[in-house]
């Protein structure tokens, strides 16, 4: 029997899952930024403006999609900026709503939100009382359970930036996902590719998915130069924001940087990938045993068959490209399969 789990006869949808805007501390408006992330291919962009929920369904039309979004931090020392205190950990979320409709800003701590102002921040939803934000496994989990009881699903980002390691994400519950590529931290000089810290949590037993962002806010440092580069390929039936939520929710979809994962299926026991061009498209497992198929010199691969041992666990694909960019599938465990 052969199960298909992306599929080249089903559409795929380009998307950015963590974007700044003037909502918050980015450069450019909403509008700016959709006819920017388009003009790259983009199909929709999840606003995740810090510290408060606000949808753009002005956005929305057949040719775009706007999720709604927010990125929260739990900070070491809440009193303390990140920009200053270098040593401090912070946690950052992001929340996406399942319901375009949904502006609750759950868990909204008024002094974290120092991103927004005046009679905007009289329109906010949000709780009758402060929520207090505990760093720590305890009081992130509260907040990703609230979060998830509220209509959103909730991504683990940038773990490097944050300075956190196994003994901090280690004991986090309740995630849809892990950032495992942020834009803006490398573009910052700061190496983010953390496929690590999603095996970690895969080993664990813990149901992620990888995801990935540009993490843009397009300021005098960078520019454009952190927007337009990271993206998750949904597979689903039609661009709207039903459709790509449930790809999303579903691991319909896998991560990028620059290569394609066209197809990938498994029939009797057998992988097999389809990509776009690509030196090397490997197969990792829940242990040490692997797989890989390389490219000889000067020469490219866009296609590989890898068998499965019933003691893998789960496998997941990588495809990297000559300029060392990577495509990364979500983890397929066997006993679901």
């Amino acid at each position: 029997m052969k199960r298909i789990l992306l599929d080249s006869a089903t559409p795929f949808f380009k998307g950015n899952m963590h974007c700044h805007s003037t909502v918050s501390d980015g450069t450019l408006t909403p509008q700016e930024l959709k006819e920017l992330y388009l003009a790259h291919g983009y199909h929709f962009i999840t606003f995740t403006d810090h510290e408060h929920v606000v949808p753009h369904p002005e956005l929305n039309d057949d040719r775009f999609v706007a999720i709604t979004g927010a990125e929260y931090a739990i900070k070491e020392f809440p009193e303390q900026s990140t920009l200053r205190n270098w040593d401090m950990k912070v946690c950052h979320l992001n929340l996406y709503a399942k319901d375009a409709g949904n502006d609750f800003s759950v868990c909204y701590n008024e002094k974290a939100d120092h991103f927004s102002h005046g009679e905007y921040r009289k329109n906010i939803k949000k709780p009758d009382k402060n929520y207090s934000r505990v760093y720590g496994a305890e009081g992130i989990n509260d907040l990703i359970r609230q979060a998830n009881e509220n209509g959103f699903f909730v991504a683990y980002n940038h773990p490097r930036w944050s300075l956190e390691n196994y003994g901090d994400y280690g004991g986090y519950e309740g995630l849809w996902g892990v950032e495992i590529y942020n834009t803006a931290t490398n573009r910052a000089g700061l190496y983010e590719y953390d496929v690590n810290v999603l095996d970690d949590m895969l080993r664990d037993g813990k149901r992620v998915f990888a995801s990935c962002g540009d993490d843009n806010h397009n300021g005098k440092r960078l520019g454009l130069r952190d927007s337009c580069v990271a993206f998750v390929m949904v597979n689903a039936k039609a661009l709207s924001y039903a459709a790509i939520v449930d790809g999303l929710l579903r691991g319909n979809f896998y991560s990028s940087t620059g290569p394609l994962i066209y197809d990938l299926s498994v029939e009797e026991g057998v992988v097999h990938v389809r990509s776009s061009e690509a030196v090397e498209i490997t197969l990792s497992t829940r242990g040490r045993r692997s797989d890989i198929a390389m490219a000889e010199e000067g020469k490219t691969v866009t296609e590989a068959s890898f068998p499965l041992c019933e003691t893998d666990g789960y496998f997941r694909i990588d495809v990297v490209d000559a300029q060392g960019r990577r495509a990364n599938s979500q983890a397929y465990f066997l006993e679901e399969l």
